[in-house]
């Protein structure tokens, strides 16, 4: 990805809230598979880290996450992660209906 692509990424990510939340509990399986949800569905998400409470250091995180899912890292700021993985199936074009 190169930098014009992930600086286009982050602006779009502005306006999303945080899906989830990595707590104490830091990479479970259950948050793994609703991140790979969240992706496909949206393909841009946006995760907060707890940092007061999860065992790891963000950038950790988002790396073992991204790993997990598929997914590109696009920005670690703080505690917010921000994820990208295409999905072609939201690209499609629809068949007109006539």
């Amino acid at each position: 990805m190169t930098s014009k692509e992930r600086a286009g990424l982050r602006s779009q990510a502005n306006s999303l809230e945080a899906l989830f939340q990595v707590g104490k509990g830091g990479i479970s399986d259950a948050l793994v598979k609703q991140t790979d949800d969240a992706l496909t569905a949206r393909e841009l998400i946006k995760i907060k880290v707890l940092r007061e409470t999860c065992p790891d250091p963000v950038r950790t995180v988002a790396e073992e996450l991204a790993k997990r899912t598929g997914s590109e890292v696009v920005s670690v700021i703080g505690g917010v992660m921000i994820f990208y993985r295409y999905n072609p199936k939201l690209h499609e074009k629809k068949p007109s209906k006539r």
